[in-house]
């Protein structure tokens, strides 16, 4: 069972407040050079003061803060925090807990590349028919900003550092918080919700939020249980990477807007209104249920209630350790 691999390294609920605090100062840490470079930029283009360079940066709603910098270079210094963020990962189960990485991963004895590359060529298929059936439709609501130069320079960015970031965030939403709310909780529902809630939060602040209305959270948080589902009925979350790595990678080079946490020279500038309604969210409840429907038939998946909502139990191989070891 997945959650309770935990169960085979340190597992008290205090080792994952404090690798929480330490995966988050190292994130912290990596977006050191992001805001230098806001500074140095403001400083040659006004020639502030510190204490006015300060004020001016704090005053920047963060979608313009994205674009006091060349794209590619603003996108590079974002996902360099991932990069350090990733470290902290490491840090906080090899020492923490003393864990594996795999065992926070996947039950697999071998990570298993082909469920990644089958829900990265999934969601990649459905994101670029969709947003061609969306240009097809409204074309006055796109526009196309192809340039080959800058282009090709993002594809260099995008893909080295693009699933670097969503791996980060599966490392610690779908495996490491998932781990510890579960053997917390020792059930399965618990950490499915809880993780969620927390993905879906942390992107409250996102300037989508800001355009489009608070509407847009039923959109985080179904992200975050849809792929807290595949990791739990599949038992490690090899298909959760590979469909967000899929959708990030795949949307910051077709789609960028002036309203949106990554903007990027992509192929296509969205240029319509940015606001939601309930038929912009409408892909959670059908879109979603038909990926789970496609993984559920070529995994063979069964037992739902039990992986779903059933209790997290100690290996027995677990227990019969603890109760060789001497009093």
């Amino acid at each position: 069972m997945f959650i309770a691999q935990a169960y085979k390294a340190l597992h008290e609920f205090w080792r994952y407040l404090v690798g929480s605090v330490l995966i988050i100062a190292a994130s912290t840490i990596g977006q050191i050079p992001f805001t230098l470079a806001i500074l140095g930029k403001l400083w040659m283009d006004n020639q502030g003061s510190p204490e006015e360079l300060g004020n001016t940066m704090g005053s920047l709603d963060q979608a313009t803060l994205m674009g006091v910098l060349d794209k590619n270079l603003t996108l590079f210094l974002l996902l360099l925090s991932f990069v350090f963020a990733l470290g902290g990962v490491f840090l906080a189960v090899k020492y923490l807990h003393k864990q594996k990485m795999k065992d926070i991963i996947t039950t697999r004895k071998k990570f298993d590349w082909g469920r990644v590359w089958f829900a990265f060529i999934m969601i990649t298929i459905y994101t670029i028919g969709t947003t061609l059936l969306s240009y097809y439709i409204a074309p006055e609501e796109f526009e196309v900003t192809f340039d080959l130069i800058p282009f090709l320079i993002l594809c260099v960015v995008a893909i080295l550092f693009v699933p670097i970031q969503t791996s980060v965030e599966e490392f610690v939403f779908r495996g490491y918080l998932m781990q510890g709310f579960g053997v917390l909780a020792k059930n399965r529902w618990f950490p499915l919700v809880m993780t969620s809630f927390i993905f879906g939060g942390l992107h409250y602040f996102n300037p989508e939020i800001g355009a489009m209305g608070d509407i847009v959270m039923v959109f985080y948080f179904g992200t975050g249980l849809l792929l807290g589902i595949m990791t739990l009925m599949d038992e490690g979350m090899e298909l959760a990477l590979g469909f967000h790595a899929a959708n990030n990678l795949i949307s910051a080079l077709l789609v960028t807007a002036d309203w949106t946490a990554f903007q990027t020279y992509s192929i296509f500038k969205d240029i319509s209104d940015p606001t939601a309604g309930i038929v912009d969210v409408l892909p959670v409840f059908i879109i979603y249920p038909i990926f789970l429907g496609i993984l559920a038939y070529k995994y063979k998946w069964t037992g739902w209630k039990e992986k779903l909502f059933g209790p997290v139990e100690k290996p027995k191989e677990t227990q019969l350790e603890d109760n060789l070891v001497p009093d």
